[in-house]
């Protein structure tokens, strides 16, 4: 695991800008599960402004880790953000966006996603491995949209699930954990200081929480998992090398 640490969002940014670049080097396909989420819209702002032609964008291949069960024309819809603060204003071709159709009837949705990603992504034993999956972490320790209430999810033998918001309800389509550690790289971006204490029980492994929070069962099979972080989500971890490593700019 590796942590990485910044003064502000814009150098967060900035990091894993360098971070794709590098992934992208030298490749024609690499397939994305991207999230939804405050910190994901700041990085597609600062790409749509100023990486439109030094990103190899027509190499990407988009997908998502869960939407929200609306039209894609709903607020609410992870893909308006992203078509909105990123899809609108670089050139990825349009055949290399795989969107979960939230309009859908959920169970039928994630039946549907889950042929796709089998057809699109590659397979490593029988399970779509993305070359990258974009996670945030919410207050309540849930990631993708596998939420506490429901972390059986996460063992499921499905591609994609349903899961179902604590307090409103809402239905979403999400990968579930054997798709997310079968990826090659997992990538946390969690900014403010709201995620400290989530980010500080879950980083720094503690016992209790393995089995309570989705976001602490993310451990790649054979991939690499990096946390962008900044100082205001960073401020309650321990320096203590012996369970992370720190990079600080």
């Amino acid at each position: 695991m590796e942590i990485k640490i910044f003064d502000t969002k814009e150098e967060l940014n900035r990091s894993f800008t360098d971070y794709l670049k590098e992934i992208l080097k030298d490749r024609e396909r690499v397939t994305i599960a991207s999230s939804g989420g405050s910190t994901p819209k700041s990085l597609f702002d600062h790409w749509a402004e100023n990486h439109k032609n030094d990103i190899d964008w027509k190499s990407i291949f988009l997908f998502w880790g869960d939407e929200r069960c609306v039209p894609p024309t709903d607020e609410q819809s992870n893909y308006k953000m992203t078509k909105e603060h990123l899809l609108d204003h670089v050139p990825i071709p349009e055949r290399n966006i795989f969107r979960i159709k939230g309009e859908n009837d959920p169970m039928a949705e994630a039946e549907r996603y889950s042929t796709l990603l089998q057809m699109e992504v590659e397979i490593v034993n029988t399970v779509p491995s993305f070359d990258l999956v974009i996670l945030g972490l919410g207050d309540d320790g849930h990631t993708a949209s596998i939420f506490p209430q429901e972390i059986e999810l996460w063992k499921s033998d499905n591609i994609c699930v349903v899961g179902t918001h604590p307090d409103s309800g809402q239905k979403r389509v999400s990968l579930s954990g054997k798709v997310i550690n079968r990826a090659q790289r997992v990538a946390f971006l969690v900014t403010g200081a709201a995620k400290a204490k989530k980010v500080k029980e879950i980083v720094e492994s503690r016992k209790e929480v393995k089995n309570i929070y989705p976001a602490a069962k993310v451990k790649p099979v054979s991939g690499s998992l990096v946390w962008f972080l900044d100082k205001d989500a960073a401020k309650l971890l321990t320096a203590d090398s012996n369970l992370h490593t720190v990079f600080t700019r």
